[in-house]
């Protein structure tokens, strides 16, 4: 059985896994070369698979042409379906019944298996989105892990970040009341009755992912950046519709040592995108045609490499 195939930079990617609590958690090795540095690529919020997409409109492949990119600039990865979805689905019965520190764990368990298999002593942790709140928060016990990079990550609480991103979109305003109200409530820890809020604050406050997000919310990503032992890049994308350039200041301003790189005319799927036409932009998030932008590889490969 073929396990393993080709990519356009002539660099092998094949299928890894790594226990879970009921079944394996699996993921895609893409091998740079022997003893290349290795990092793996911790995906956002929701049902992102190991690619980048989602069932809800993503199809930019953004983390698989990441992969790609960085194998072409001597950096092996592993791209991962987080546990209870995808090829990572049999892991736990359901996948809503996570906590951060859940992905955590499985971030830090990624880390060592893919410093095995790159043949190095440590590995570094990509994470993209709400992905580095969960490196961030992986990074703490730094045994196995060289090093976080904070990709269009969140640097706020993530009540300050939702409200935000709310009231960037001028069609929410009907909206921002009951939202408001509802993340009051799941940031005191209660529970809300989704059924009452408007259809499309549905998926936001869906009672299954509640619990979950009520764990999300108390979580201080700068707190985090500001104990964290091993280095951190920030990489921020200028156009970045849903994370905005506030939360790479603040998680710089909480750990003084990180290095922030900010690439202007990348979105937030790291393509490049318009900062002012938030329709071309969002166009970019089904469009696996177009590369990540260059800017973004260059600066993880750079500081990656710098670090060794």
């Amino acid at each position: 059985m073929m396990i393993s195939v080709l990519l356009a930079a002539g660099v092998a990617a094949a299928p890894i896994e790594v226990p879970g609590p009921n079944g394996p958690l699996q993921g895609t090795f893409v091998d740079a070369a022997k003893g290349a540095p290795v990092a793996v690529i911790v995906p956002g919020s929701g049902p992102t698979d190991r690619n980048g997409n989602n069932p809800m409109g993503v199809t930019a492949a953004p983390y698989r042409l990441l992969a790609e990119a960085l194998a072409a600039k001597g950096i092996s990865t592993v791209r991962i379906d987080k546990r209870g979805m995808f090829g990572s689905k049999g892991a736990i019965p359901d996948a809503n019944k996570v906590t951060i520190a859940d992905y955590a764990a499985d971030a830090r368990a990624w880390a060592k298996a893919a410093a095995a298999k790159a043949g190095t002593k440590c590995a570094w942790l990509i994470g993209h989105s709400e992905g580095g709140l969960i490196a961030l928060t992986a990074g703490q016990q730094h045994d196995g892990i060289c090093g976080v990079v904070a990709l269009a990550a969140p640097g706020r609480k993530l009540g300050a970040v939702i409200r935000e991103q709310l009231k960037a979109n001028p069609a929410n305003a009907p909206l921002l009341e009951p939202a408001e109200k509802a993340l009051i409530e799941l940031e005191a820890g209660r529970m809300v009755d989704a059924t009452t809020l408007p259809a499309p604050l549905a998926p936001l406050f869906n009672a299954s992912v509640q619990p979950f997000v009520i764990d999300l919310l108390a979580k201080d990503p700068a707190a985090l950046a500001a104990s964290l032992s091993v280095p951190l890049l920030i990489v921020q994308p200028g156009a970045d519709l849903q994370v905005s350039i506030s939360n790479a200041q603040a998680l710089v301003a909480a750990q003084p040592k990180a290095k922030l790189v900010v690439v202007p005319g990348v979105n937030h799927v790291l393509k490049a995108a318009s900062a002012t036409d938030r329709a071309a932009n969002m166009a970019t998030y089904a469009d696996p045609s177009l590369p990540v932008a260059p800017a973004v590889v260059d600066a993880i490969a750079g500081f990656v490499k710098a670090k060794r």
